[in-house]
């Protein structure tokens, strides 16, 4: 090798070996940097996830760990018809001339529903009869079993409040309240106890058919 070869080979090692060393300073800096500025990263996170939470706070419901029962009792209902009933609420108050100070007006989208059957305890001894292979039956007058608002589904669509107030805390309440009879009306107003009473009827007809009594005539109950 020449003396120039030798040279050259020596100047490319070292201008190697410098670079190697300036890489693996620059990689201790980083390093140095990262362990420096990673605990005021986690610091900042954590300021904005409290920042967050008082921002958007999630509500802790703790329940009574006593419980009190007050009544069971057994029931024999025949849930026969079921309505799903929508209905929107308009709620107001203080709407007149000074309306746009201290008035108060919400509209409400109402979901609920309304079940109607027979109670099957009310059937006494005597009002199951056979004459001759016909097998009579009184049954008791339909009945509303449950007629309640869906809270999942339901909701304030709209609410305005005057300039001078921040509403009544009451009203939403009072829609509900009302929602809650109008959908029952409704209910009422459609025939749901005459649908229930015929749903009864088909329904029990069918059992006692299987029990072995061919012919099933239905009486009116008792005014």
């Amino acid at each position: 090798m020449s003396t120039s070869s030798g040279k050259f080979l020596l100047r490319f090692l070292l201008i190697v070996g410098a670079v190697g060393l300036l890489w693996l300073a620059v990689l201790m800096i980083e390093n140095k940097i990262t362990q420096t500025v990673q605990p005021f990263q986690q610091a900042n996170d954590q300021l904005n996830t409290q920042v967050a939470m008082l921002l958007h706070p999630t509500p802790t419901v703790i329940p009574d760990p006593v419980t009190i029962i007050h009544e069971v009792r057994a029931i024999a209902k025949l849930e026969t018809i079921h309505y799903t009933v929508e209905k929107v609420i308009t709620a107001e108050m203080n709407q007149g001339v000074l309306g746009p100070l201290f008035g108060d007006r919400l509209l409400f989208v109402a979901h609920g529903y309304v079940i109607a059957g027979i109670d099957m305890q009310k059937i006494g001894e005597g009002d199951l009869w056979l004459e001759g292979e016909t097998l009579n039956v009184r049954l008791p007058a339909p009945e509303i079993l449950v007629a309640t608002l869906d809270n999942e589904k339901s909701y304030v669509y709209d609410r305005q409040t005057g300039l001078l107030t921040h509403g009544d805390p009451n009203l939403e309440t009072t829609a509900r309240q009302v929602a809650e009879q109008e959908i029952l009306k409704a209910a009422l107003e459609d025939g749901i106890l005459d649908q229930a009473r015929l749903n009864a009827e088909v329904y029990l007809e069918k059992f006692f058919n299987a029990l072995g009594y061919q012919t099933v005539v239905f009486v009116p109950p008792a005014p």
